[in-house]
C-alpha cells in the first residue's frame, strides 16, 4: 500500500429519503439498509481498507455522529474521525480534510467518497481508484469517477466528457449537468458521451487546495488562517471558528464545475447511490413474487413487488399489496406506493409541521 494514499469518507448526511428507518439521530449510513449484516459505512470502510492503509482512512461526519462511527468502525484511529460542527454541504468538508492533510503530508493523494453508496465489483473499483490515484500524482488534475449509464435516470447528475482520451480511459470533462428531465436524460444516454456523477473524487490535496484558492478564495482564507492548528489539540476549536463562516455549497458547484483541469474515468463497477427505497429494492434479493424483504419477521401473503423493511421485534403480515414500500419501525409505519417515493421528503416535512421533531 502507498503511504501517500488517503481516503475521506463523507458521513454527515441525514438520509431523509430513507425515512422512517433513517432518522436525524441515526441516519442511513449507519443502518443495514439491505439486510446484509453490515451497515453501509462498514461496507465502505472495508472497501477502502483493502487498498488504503487503515491509518490513512478518515471519516468526516457531524459531531453528533462521532460516537456512532467509533462504535461501528473500531479499526479506525479515533483521531481520524473528523467532527463537523454544522452541516455546510460537501465543499467545507473537502476543504477541512484537504487543508488538514496538506499540513501532514504535502504529497497526499486523496479519494473523497460518500459513506452510503454500494459497489458490487470491489476488484474493478480498486483498479480504477488506484489508476486515478496514480494519474493525479503525475498530472495536476482533479479526477471524478463517472458511471456508464444503463438507463435515462432523472435522479442523478450527469458528466459530459471529451471522447478524445488524455490517457487510457481518462478524459477531459466538458460539462456537469444537474438532475435532468426524462427527455433530456434520454438525449444524454443516446449521445454516448455522458456519465452519471457518482460523487467520488480523486486528487492531490495540494492541487485541490490551489483550486479552493482560485475558485473559493473566501473559504480558502478561512482554512488558511487556521492551518497551523490542524493536527494539534487546537484543531476542534479552529474548526468551530471556521464552519459558521463557510458558505453552504457542494464541492461540485464550488470547484468541479469551475476548474479547467477536471478529468473523468468512465466506470462500471456495480454502483448504486442507494438514495431511495426503490434503489434499495433494486439491489436486494427478491422472492418469487418480486418482494424484497429486509427483516426476518415478515410473512407475505398474496403481495408482489413490494419493498418491505421492518423491525425484528414484532411480526409483520403483509397481504394484498402490489408495488408498495412498507417500512415499520418501533414508532412509525410508512405505507407508500413505490411510484410516489419522491414524495417521502414531503411526508417528512408534513410530519414535522404536525408532530414536531419527535418522529424525525
Amino acid at each position: 500500500m502507498n503511504k501517500h494514499h488517503y481516503v475521506a469518507i463523507m458521513a454527515g448526511g441525514i438520509g431523509s429519503r430513507f425515512w422512517p428507518k433513517s432518522r436525524t439521530a441515526y441516519p442511513k449510513q449507519f443502518l443495514d439498509i439491505l439486510n446484509t449484516g453490515k451497515t453501509l459505512i462498514q461496507w465502505t470502510f472495508e472497501r477502502y481498507a483493502s487498498f488504503i492503509p487503515k491509518e490513512n482512512i478518515y471519516v468526516v461526519t457531524s459531531d453528533e455522529y462521532v460516537s456512532i462511527v467509533k462504535d461501528q468502525l473500531p479499526d479506525i484511529p479515533v483521531e481520524n474521525i473528523l467532527a463537523e460542527p454544522s452541516r455546510k454541504n460537501t465543499a467545507p468538508c473537502v476543504a477541512y480534510i484537504s487543508y488538514k492533510l496538506l499540513q501532514k503530508d504535502p504529497e497526499a493523494a486523496l479519494i473523497v467518497a460518500p459513506s452510503d453508496h454500494m459497489i458490487l465489483d470491489g476488484e474493478t473499483y480498486r483498479n480504477i481508484a488506484t489508476k486515478a490515484l496514480d494519474f493525479v500524482s503525475h498530472i495536476k488534475s482533479l479526477v471524478t469517477l463517472g458511471i456508464k449509464p444503463t438507463h435515462p435516470n432523472t435522479g442523478y447528475g450527469y458528466i459530459q466528457y471529451d471522447t478524445t482520451g488524455v490517457a487510457e480511459n481518462i478524459f477531459k470533462v466538458k460539462t456537469f449537468t444537474e438532475k435532468p428531465s426524462l427527455e433530456i436524460a434520454k438525449t444524454f444516454l443516446a449521445s454516448g458521451d455522458f456519465l452519471w456523477n457518482a460523487g467520488i473524487f480523486v486528487w492531490q490535496v495540494k492541487n485541490v487546495v490551489k483550486a479552493f484558492e482560485m475558485y473559493q478564495p473566501e473559504m480558502a482564507e478561512l482554512f488558511e488562517n487556521e492551518k497551523a492548528h490542524f493536527n494539534t489539540a487546537e484543531e476542534t476549536a479552529a474548526i468551530n471558528r471556521i464552519y459558521p463562516l463557510c458558505t453552504n455549497v457542494s464541492i461540485d458547484y464550488a470547484i468541479m464545475e469551475k476548474a479547467d483541469n477536471v478529468y473523468v474515468i468512465p466506470s462500471s463497477f456495480g454502483w448504486s447511490d442507494l438514495g431511495t427505497w426503490n434503489s434499495a429494492y433494486d439491489n436486494m434479493e427478491k422472492d418469487y413474487l418480486g418482494n424484497a424483504v429486509a427483516s426476518n419477521n415478515v410473512i407475505v401473503i398474496d403481495a408482489s413487488n413490494c419493498m418491505v423493511n421492518s423491525s425484528p421485534d414484532r411480526l409483520l403480515v403483509l397481504q394484498g399489496l402490489e408495488d408498495f414500500i412498507v417500512v415499520d419501525t418501533k414508532d412509525v409505519l410508512l405505507i407508500c406506493k413505490k411510484e410516489k417515493e419522491q414524495a417521502i421528503k414531503e411526508f417528512v416535512a408534513e410530519v414535522k409541521r404536525s408532530k414536531g421533531d419527535k418522529y424525525l
